[in-house]
């Protein structure tokens, strides 16, 4: 079967309609009107990518939209479908995403052609390791794929005052530029990219994204329920736990741990500060965040401090904890031998 790249539509987030308060249940989606082209403005951008392995596709159309949660480190997931044209099966993930980033990106990684499809919320904490990773997650699927290509999708970050938002950019960008696969820059909607001003503070316009991993369509994202053990996963974040994958393809399971964390310091000072003091020093970006930010942190310190080690009260046996699509659409454990 030859192979056919303009099946998979070229997407672009930049100038975007901003839809103002949307929250959407996971696995669902919203779609807008489209916008043409990727975005490259500036000097700086086309001098990071001269004679790189980055191939930044022109031309194509927009989706925007919907769906899991905010760490607050780096964390993973990958998805797999049969192509852009397979329709959902009973019980699988069709759709993958994150939100609530600020100075943080969302990278997107698919192989056109078997819809293996990588999405993670970077940090900026270790990219150098956290980069293979993802090309290691997607091409473990696609080692024997007739056809398709590596395409890459980067949204998040805003023109911050520190200029995390920047550094995170040029990391992305220098550490897929040295892979030694071709990669094709798709979506570029990042820091300078994706800012807004209001009252001379600076923010986001897209704060999170979902990707459909039977269409290829990316959409702006934001979620009310944010899956399986929300606070065991986002506790381990906070405690700086690296860059891991939850959900097994090839399984269609999510699997959480078991994992550790050493207990966090001065849990009880930072339970005792005030909003401002939680926004100053556990934000990189305090008049960016979301408005649910001190009281996820607050209910993350929380659990941390009732569980300082979790190993074998939160994992008995050591053993992960498992989760399972049922016929609903909805997360349900199950027990390792199921």
């Amino acid at each position: 079967m030859p192979c056919d790249s303009t099946a998979i539509p070229s997407l672009s987030l930049w100038a975007a309609p901003r839809l103002s308060g949307l929250r959407i249940p996971a696995d669902s989606a919203v779609g807008v009107a489209p916008t043409m082209g990727v975005v490259w403005r500036g000097a700086g951008w086309r001098g990071v990518l001269q004679g790189c392995n980055l191939v930044l596709r022109s031309g194509g159309g927009l989706g925007n939209a919907s769906a899991g949660g905010r760490a607050a480190r780096p964390s993973a997931t990958v998805g797999y479908g049969a192509g852009p044209s397979a329709p959902a099966s009973g019980g699988s993930v069709s759709i993958l995403g994150s939100d609530d980033a600020t100075t943080c990106h969302i990278v997107v990684l698919r192989h056109t052609g078997n819809g293996a499809t990588c999405l993670t919320h970077c940090d900026g904490s270790d990219t150098k390791a956290e980069v293979p990773l993802i090309m290691n997650s997607i091409k473990s699927f696609s080692e024997h794929a007739e056809c398709g290509r590596l395409e890459v999708h980067l949204v998040g970050g805003f023109s911050d005052d520190r200029q995390l938002s920047q550094k995170l950019t040029h990391q992305l960008l220098s550490e897929f530029d040295k892979q030694d696969d071709d990669i094709h820059l798709v979506t570029l909607c990042v820091t300078e990219l994706n800012d807004r001003e209001e009252n001379e503070n600076h923010f986001p316009i897209i704060y999170g994204i979902a990707v459909n991993i039977k269409t290829a369509e990316i959409y702006r994202a934001s979620f009310q329920d944010r899956g399986p053990e929300e606070q065991l996963r986002a506790a381990r974040a906070l405690a700086g736990g690296p860059m891991i994958s939850i959900y097994d393809a090839k399984t269609e399971q999510l699997r959480i741990g078991p994992c550790s964390w050493t207990p966090f310091p001065h849990v009880d000072f930072w339970l005792q500060q005030d909003d401002k003091q939680i926004l100053e020093n556990l934000s990189t970006s305090p008049l960016a965040e979301p408005p649910h930010f001190v009281d996820h942190i607050r209910s993350t310190l929380m659990f941390l401090k009732k569980f300082p080690s979790p190993e074998n009260i939160l994992f008995p046996g050591n053993k992960a904890l498992l989760y399972r699509k049922n016929k609903d659409g909805l997360w349900e454990k199950i027990s390792p031998g199921n």
